[in-house]
């Protein structure tokens, strides 16, 4: 992922060097390749570049265009040869993929942001209407902040320059909410003032308005159907089959995670096919597995094995280690902008040097496959649209078939499939979020704590149309939550978060992507002569659960003496005397919700992580010392200081 940083005083007045020179000396981690700058007297732009693709390495940036305007662009654009005949005469020079974006904007305007498909982020300066433009890819795979204090917009790919530059941290209370359960809206960051451009969207400021705007999205009535299971499993493998060809796209080995499950093994698979057929886009295709041979309920290594035996290759097994989940470190002398960032769960020692060693700049991930592909075999959204859509002939027998494949009483499945359309706040279950949260917070935050559930609607688009947008909201929320590493630079790509991939899914009919007692029906059908039969027919991936309470119990002093003075207690998030009982019910052969505990760990460190940067005087620019403030709703509550 390139940086890129931008500072307008929209007043006019000249932009202040220390200020410039304190963000460059933020960003000066992420750029080993060094930076370059555009200085308008009122304006300063800064871009650090990250070369993966051959084209990105002829791209000349900050990007001036023949209008005038001034581009930074963070980004693959994946239907390149498109463009480049739509836009025939209007490209001139070397046709980069940050030149194709601008000459794309130039020609359509903002229409022209729906035309670019791939991951993406960019900004554009435009002097004469005095504004600037923020926008991001459909997904919302990069990261875009930006800030307006002091009559000054300031944005950025990394929170650290919009943070850094003030004297005390405020943070938003939702957002570690959401990050204690699921995760928080694709908008949120951790700091008030600081936001994020959501995904599928644009951000146009003047200096009299700001306007945010969703500049496309999914057709709901757009259907797609075929005579037989045979055309659309054609179809599927020429969509994924391309999705994964995209992304194979780099100067460098690309590296692909393989976990033994379908989802991993099918972009290994698939990746493997089309470099028989010579459509592979980059040197080489490696991977990487992570193992732990002791659990018994989560031993994945005979099935990534079975990938790695079938294209003649073994990768880098990495052994995980479960303790690291119960002590997460962050480097007191980086400063750590979200949860994720600077943290100690993947990167261990193994994965960190196997990754520097092998040059690695990409790494795929099948992040999105659960959730795109019916990894949950739920038949709640077909049943659904039968009986919006009044086929009380075809949801009774149907009803009847997913009752006796699931072994759920047919009345269940009916109340769930009702509860579809009632109202958010009688739909939630407060029952399931942890029970050492703060009774006030909880009530604050009951939103994020239950992954913004939504009512459907009765009208419209169908059911199963909203559950895809559903599903891939929480998608977008998980992958804004992750971080740009400055000690460890690589580009995450999801092949099963394609744009035409997800189109054509949500244009069939649902019960070709899953049916009674057949999980995953049309990846099944689809890959059968490219993944492993071993893997397309497990009947549902392996999941952890000794390892944990293991590593918890010898763990648990420690644990034990780290939480008696917890910082998230101080501040009315958690109870730091139910967690400690919950940690020792567990040791006890208690059940323990894993995740969230991790997570309550996470924030714990994070939080302490803040404080204690907030409060040293020479991480703050203004040289005193800092504050780090927890706002509650719209007052800040004076016992949430940190000094």
């Amino acid at each position: 992922m390139s940086v890129q940083f931008g500072l307008w005083n929209f007043n006019g007045s000249a932009i202040n060097t220390k200020v410039v020179t304190a963000a460059k000396k933020t960003l000066i981690p992420y750029a080993p390749e060094g930076m370059t700058e555009f200085s308008g007297g009122e304006i300063h732009l800064l871009h650090i570049p990250f070369q993966v693709t051959r084209e990105s390495a002829q791209e000349i940036q900050p990007l001036q265009t023949r209008s005038g305007h001034t581009m930074l662009w963070d980004g693959r654009l994946d239907n390149r040869q498109e463009l480049i005949r739509a836009l025939g005469t209007e490209l001139q020079g070397a046709f980069t993929d940050a030149e194709i974006a601008s000459a794309a904007l130039e020609l359509w305007g903002i229409a022209g942001l729906s035309k670019l498909v791939g991951d993406w982020a960019l900004s554009v300066w435009n002097p004469l209407e005095r504004t600037v433009l923020l926008a991001k890819d459909f997904l919302g795979s990069k990261a875009l902040y930006y800030s307006i204090k002091d009559r000054c917009f300031a944005w950025s790919t990394v929170l650290d320059p919009l943070v850094l530059q003030n004297s005390s941290f405020q943070l938003n209370e939702e957002y570690l909410a959401g990050w204690l359960t699921h995760f928080p809206k694709s908008d949120l960051t951790p700091f008030v003032g600081i936001q994020s451009v959501p995904p599928c969207s644009y951000v146009l400021f003047q200096p009299e308005s700001t306007r945010v705007r969703e500049y496309w999205n999914f057709e709901p009535g757009k259907k797609i159907a075929y005579r037989d299971d045979r055309e659309y499993e054609e179809h599927f493998r020429a969509v994924f089959g391309e999705s994964v060809r995209r992304r194979l796209r780099s100067t460098s080995p690309v590296l692909s995670e393989l976990s033994g499950g379908m989802d991993s093994s099918a972009i290994v698979c698939m990746a493997d096919a089309l470099a028989a057929r010579g459509l592979q886009e980059t040197p080489r295709l490696d991977t990487i597995s992570y193992h732990d041979d002791s659990e018994p309920n989560w031993n994945e290594s005979p099935f990534f094995q079975k990938v790695e035996q079938r294209r003649g290759r073994t990768g880098c097994h990495v052994a995980f280690n479960f303790e690291n989940h119960w002590n997460p470190i962050f480097d007191p002398s980086v400063f750590a902008g979200t949860p994720a960032s600077g943290i100690n769960f993947s990167e261990n020692a193994d994965y960190v040097a196997h990754l520097r060693f092998g040059a690695y700049q990409v790494l795929l991930t099948g992040i999105g496959g659960d959730e795109v592909l019916g990894g949950v075999p739920t038949p709640v959204p077909e049943l659904a649209d039968l009986l919006v859509g009044g086929r009380i002939r075809s949801f009774i027998p149907r009803l009847t078939a997913w009752a006796v494949s699931s072994r759920v009483p047919a009345v269940h499945l009916l109340r769930d499939t009702l509860r579809l359309f009632l109202p958010s706040f009688i739909s939630r279950d407060r029952r399931s979020l942890p029970p050492w949260l703060c009774g006030e917070f909880v009530k604050r935050n009951t939103d994020a704590l239950n992954g913004y559930p939504r009512r459907f609607r009765l009208f419209g688009s169908s059911p199963s149309f909203q559950a895809n947008i559903v599903a891939l909201d929480a998608v977008r929320r998980q992958i804004a939550a992750t971080s740009f590493s400055p000690t460890l630079r690589i580009e995450r790509r999801y092949p099963f978060l394609d744009r035409d991939l997800l189109e054509f899914l949500y244009a069939i009919p649902r019960n070709q992507i899953v049916r009674p007692n057949q999980r995953r029906s049309l990846m099944r059908r689809a890959l059968v002569d490219i993944v492993p039969s071993e893997i397309l027919n497990r009947r549902r991936k392996a999941f952890i659960a000794r390892a944990p309470l293991i590593s918890l119990r010898a763990n648990l002093q420690q644990l034990l003496d780290g939480t008696k003075h917890m910082t998230s207690g101080g501040v009315g998030i958690v109870e730091a005397g139910l967690f400690r009982a919950c940690l020792d019910g567990a040791a006890a052969g208690k059940d323990l919700p894993i995740v969230p505990v991790w997570r309550t760990l996470l924030i714990e460190a994070w939080l302490t992580h803040l404080s204690n940067w907030a409060g040293n005087p020479s991480h703050s620019p203004a040289q005193d010392g800092g504050r780090l403030i927890l706002l509650s709703g719209d007052s800040v509550n004076p016992n949430y200081f940190f000094s």
